[in-house]
């Protein structure tokens, strides 16, 4: 039987060494942008979006190592969005990963910083491992469009818009999930299909793992917001019951807890059958895709 955690473990500590090495070259008294990317960086995450990168490329016959540079270029992305979704200009949290958040931790105009280095870091990241791969090259530069278009106003960014912009407002179900397909799916589905293409994968599975992407993308968003209504601030390591505070719209008042946990199931089941052409090498998928709804963080 598959082992979840211990995948887990091992992936995570792959992708927390590979994220230490991007630092060696650093100062050995780094600047206080550097320490705050560090402190942000370094908080203990899911690693989530570099796992199913990571999960993606093994699917198709990869390796981790195929894919390792894009896997933390999505980490700094992720991370720098939290970041600025923390702000006082938008979420307003004092606690991320169970620490004080950036701005709390320095002050916010350096938190605004960070997430604007953390950003420019993936794509230097991204680009200098597409200049050493000769006839892969053209493979990096479409990945590195990808992600840009998925982490910009094509994706995460529009949808962080929208998602202000509903607030205080009725929206319907449909309105919803557009909102969320773009801030939350958009880079979650990314990690996927990138993990694809650089492990080499086909057009068709490249397009089915993408599809299971979108609905685990869709599916965590879901989850999230269920424990934001259900969590504790020790299991979350941030303070619950925001999104009542900023007035956001949520599955769970838009569909009630009940059929809101229903809807991340149905997701989840598209999105194993999206799997249904692989092997066992899509195992870590299928378990991560259920532990997208099982987790309590």
């Amino acid at each position: 039987m598959f082992d979840l955690r211990a995948y887990l473990k091992a992936k995570q500590q792959r992708v927390n060494d590979a994220l230490r090495r991007l630092w060696d070259n650093t100062e050995p008294h780094p600047t206080l942008l550097v320490q705050a990317m560090r402190y942000s960086l370094e908080a203990e995450g899911k690693r989530l979006r570099p796992i199913l990168c990571i999960a993606a490329s093994e699917a198709v016959g990869g390796s981790d190592t195929d894919v390792m540079p894009g896997a933390c270029a999505l980490e700094f992305i992720h991370t720098y969005s939290l970041i600025h979704d923390d702000l006082p200009a938008l979420d307003d949290d004092d606690l991320r990963r169970g620490k004080p958040t950036c701005h709390k931790a320095f002050d916010e105009a350096t938190a605004v910083l960070t997430g604007d280095a953390l950003l420019t870091a993936a794509f230097e990241v991204l680009s200098a491992a597409g200049r050493h791969q000769g006839d892969d090259a053209l493979k990096w530069l479409e990945v590195i469009y990808l992600i840009a278009k998925a982490a910009g106003h094509f994706g995460m960014i529009e949808g962080q818009m929208m998602d202000l912009a509903s607030e205080g407002k009725r929206i319907t179900l449909k309105e919803l999930e557009a909102i969320h397909r773009l801030k939350t799916g958009a880079l979650i589905e990314v990690s996927v299909r990138t993990g694809a293409m650089l492990g080499g994968g086909s057009h068709e599975q490249i397009d089915a793992l993408a599809a299971y992407g979108r609905h685990i993308g869709l599916a965590f968003q879901v989850t999230d917001d269920i424990l934001d209504i259900e969590g504790n601030i020790e299991d979350l390591g941030k303070s619950p019951g925001s999104d009542q505070v900023h007035q956001k719209a949520t599955y769970p008042s838009l569909m009630g807890l009940d059929q809101s946990r229903a809807h991340a199931r149905e997701l989840i089941e598209k999105a194993s059958e999206e799997l249904r052409n692989f092997d066992t090498k899509a195992e870590p998928l299928i378990a991560l895709s259920r532990y997208i709804i099982e987790r309590k963080r």
